[in-house]
């Protein structure tokens, strides 16, 4: 039986509003919007990486190498504040909105 923690519950619910924006954001776009992003909407791409143990990170930025970078950044943070393995870093996801 395997026992999730709160951090990783947090971690759930986190996922779950990002790809609950994602959703509603991508159809918003459909609906007669600029499918050009300004410098006002933010960035247009996200990364999540995990590592093996411990806080993973997620990540926006203008292109997916930054996105990615930030994301592994985070994840190395966090990993080491969580007591995980912040060297199993990997970048698990990563796409940019059109």
């Amino acid at each position: 039986m395997t026992v999730i923690t709160a951090r990783q519950c947090a971690s759930c619910a986190l996922l779950s509003l990002l790809a609950i924006n994602l959703a509603l954001t991508g159809c918003a776009g459909k609906a007669g919007t600029s499918r050009h992003a300004t410098s006002s909407t933010g960035s247009n791409c996200y990364a999540k990486a995990l590592p093996t143990a411990g806080e993973g990170g997620l990540a926006w930025g203008d292109t997916l190498n930054i996105a990615r970078q930030k994301s592994m950044d985070n994840c190395i943070r966090y990993a080491s504040h969580s007591g995980g393995t912040p060297n199993t870093c990997q970048v698990v996801l990563a796409e940019c909105r059109h």
